[in-house]
This record gives structure tokens, sequence and C-alpha cells, in this order.
């Protein structure tokens, strides 16, 4: 298996906006609502599944590749579906829909992102994610998995309350603590989509040197992207990357994904 191209890799939320905030507080710690920092779901165990049947892919075509991508998906939906109803939130299923572009219209939340493979848009609970060659070419990269479950993770969040009160931090809090909010939200998606391939891993039949692989890949990633769009403030050096997938992998529970209580030096 190629180590694939990671520099591709950063999944995001669609329609964030920075307008409104206020001036910075001095240097006040970060203090945030409960439904951040005590949420039932970090209570609720490890994930409803040991086992995600990855499909074969051969040919490389388009219809290959959202085949696999859908087969993840059901996965993420097993996985996931008994935390939610288990921390007392309504659980429904996100509708994925791929794009053979950047810039394609993405509903109600603008337009797909340059340099970004997947987006979750909330307003429509829907994610989408960007068949370029190379995803064509080789759709069973763990890192495309684990792509996928980051943004079924933003998923997991706004069924859960935490997108929407990152939101209200983000349109009426100073800029730079709506960013530190934005980069504990994607860093807890990155704990969460790594809880899940932890928790299928056995499964899989991959090398562990997949894994460390993407390990290290997120370095060249968050690197690129840093370069391009300041990604290292809105989703965290690949220290706090690392940090948080590790922590995911080895608890299978959203229970090691608390990002809103931790220290800031580990949300950097």
């Amino acid at each position: 298996m190629r180590i694939p191209r990671l520099a591709l890799m950063a999944g995001a939320m669609a329609g964030v906006l920075f307008a409104g905030t206020a001036p910075a507080a001095a240097s006040s710690a970060p203090s945030y609502k409960p439904v951040l920092t005590k949420n039932a779901l970090y209570k609720t165990g490890k994930l409803g599944v040991t086992a995600c049947e990855e499909p074969q892919v051969q040919n490389g075509t388009v219809e290959e590749a959202e085949y696999y991508f859908q087969a993840v998906m059901d996965c993420l939906s097993k996985a996931w579906s008994p935390m939610v109803k288990k921390a007392g939130y309504r659980f429904s299923a996100p509708k994925l829909t791929v794009v053979t572009k950047e810039g394609t219209k993405i509903g109600n939340c603008g337009r797909f992102p340059w340099g970004a493979q997947a987006v979750y848009c909330p307003k429509e609970k829907s994610m989408y994610f960007l068949l370029s060659d190379n995803v064509i070419e080789e759709p069973t990269d763990l890192a495309l998995m684990q792509t996928l479950a980051h943004e079924y993770g933003h998923h997991v969040q706004q069924l859960t309350g935490i997108l929407k009160a990152t939101d209200v931090i983000m349109r009426k809090d100073s800029k730079s603590r709506a960013l530190e909010a934005l980069r504990r939200s994607e860093l807890q998606a990155q704990c969460l989509s790594a809880a899940f391939v932890g928790r299928v891993w056995n499964s899989l039949g991959r090398a562990d040197t997949d894994w460390s692989i993407l390990l290290k890949g997120h370095h060249n990633a968050v690197a690129a992207l840093g370069a391009r769009s300041g990604s290292e403030e809105t989703h965290g050096s690949h220290a706090s990357n690392k940090l948080w997938l590790e922590r995911g992998f080895k608890a299978q529970s959203a229970s090691a994904c608390n990002t809103f209580s931790a220290p800031k030096s580990k949300v950097h």
C-alpha cells in the first residue's frame, strides 16, 4: 500500500466564520459549558462494533470508491448510533455525497473548499467527500477511512450539542478564543475518528505500519495546509493531532476525547 497523499487529507466543518468577534481577554483561562466538558457522550464506553468489513477495491473506478465509502459509513453508523442514544440524544445517520472537483456547491454550506478531502455541513447533517484521482486510484488508504471517520466525528458532535456550543463561541467570543474552540473541536473529531479505527482495527487485516504511517503523515499534512490556510491555528499542530489520534485509538471510546477539558498545551 502506498503512502497516501496526506497533504489533501484535511477535513473541515463547512461554513465557519469569525464575524462579530469581541476584543480578546487578557489571559483568562478557557471556561466551557458542560455540554462541552461534561457531555454524556464521554461516559458511553467503547464503541458499539468490533468489526468492519472493507469491500475489495480492484479496478480503481468511481463506482468502487463510492461503494467502499458507503460500506465504511454503514460501519460508522453502527458504531456511533448506540453511543449517541446511550448519551441521551436522538440518532440519525448523516448523508454522504461525493464531489469530483473543488469549488463545487455543497448544499447550504457554500462551496467545497480547496485543499480539503472531505467536509461536514452542520446545517444539513451531511458529509461531502472529494473523489479526486488519487482517491479513485486507491480508496482503501487508511488515511481515507480516518478522514471519513473524522467528518463522522463532526456529525456525532452535531447530534450531541457540541458543535452548536462551539459555534456560539466562534460567533460571539474573541478571535483567539474562537480559534481555540475550533481547534479543540477539530482535535476531538480526530480522537473520535481514531476511536472508531482502533475499535475495528483487528477486523481490518491491516499491517500495524498502516497506523504508524498515518501518524507520521499528519506532520506533512499539517505543514502543507498550514502554509496554505493557517491550518495549525484551526486544526492543531502535528504533536496535538498525534496525541489525540493515539488516545482515541487506544481507548476505542469517546471517553478519551474530552478536548474541551484539556490544558492548552494539549490542544495547540
